[in-house]
């Protein structure tokens, strides 16, 4: 039987400007640069244009934006990454809706989130340390890509 490694989905989501999402995918990129034997593509799913654009720019694989293409590639990711607020119907000023929120929740992927800890957030996360915002993204990146390697291979 032939074994074949497993290309690993990771779906990225950001709304407004989309630097949380660029941040992340740009370094998920580096580590795999430094890192052989992880295969995976990154694919950026934005609330608008904006947030797609940037995630590109980050060096996403494939891109999509709105509403349904959120709801579409998460029943098929194996990881879904972004900021806290992409599990929350109505946060990033409105831009997830209850039916994004839904798909994130629901999806059978692995969740890693990157605390968005603002006074406008009204989200409080017990026990996260407040920490600069690139040591959040990078500890992401990190967990993603130590995610990407401990699942390798199908049979």
């Amino acid at each position: 039987m032939i074994k074949s490694k497993k290309i690993f989905k990771i779906l990225v989501i950001d709304g407004q400007g989309g630097g949380i999402g660029r941040s992340i995918t740009e370094n998920i990129k580096h580590i795999k640069q430094e890192r052989s034997g992880v295969d995976f593509e990154i694919a950026a799913a934005g609330t608008n244009s904006a947030a797609t654009a940037a995630m590109l720019k980050g060096g996403a694989d494939i891109a999509a934006t709105g509403e349904n293409a959120i709801i579409y590639n998460a029943k098929t990711a194996d990881i879904i990454t972004g900021a806290v607020g992409i599990c929350f119907a109505n946060s990033m000023r409105g831009e997830i809706s209850p039916l994004i929120a839904g798909a994130v929740c629901e999806s059978g992927a692995v969740k890693i989130l990157v605390p968005v800890l603002t006074s406008k957030c009204n989200i409080n996360i017990m026990g996260i340390s407040e920490k600069p915002m690139a040591q959040y993204i990078a500890e992401a990146a990190e967990k993603i890509i130590g995610l990407c390697s401990m699942r390798g291979e199908l049979n």
